[in-house]
């Protein structure tokens, strides 16, 4: 049966989605930073910035010697810099 793209919300189907997947990564979040999902929510709408708050969570509480932490952060500073902003924004 032909799927028909005319009848498709392909708009609605994305926000869905998205809503879905943020819904899903707050927890996750919430047990690496304390915070609660709904400032997890609230911090980062948007589920690329989620993303990116675990990755940078996982280098955090991962157990990889300080320095090579540091090195991690630092060649991702620019994709964590929005993140570490609203973080530190927030604890500030």
């Amino acid at each position: 049966m032909p799927v028909n793209l005319d009848d498709l919300d392909i708009d609605k189907a994305i926000a869905d989605s998205a809503a879905k997947a943020d819904a899903k990564l707050a927890p996750q979040i919430t047990s690496l930073t304390g915070m609660t999902d709904a400032e997890v929510q609230q911090l980062f709408p948007e589920p690329a910035d989620v993303q990116k708050l675990n990755e940078l969570m996982n280098i955090v509480k991962s157990s990889a010697s300080e320095n090579t932490k540091v090195n991690q952060i630092v060649a991702n500073a620019e994709s964590f810099g929005g993140i570490v902003l609203k973080l530190l924004s927030k604890f500030a």
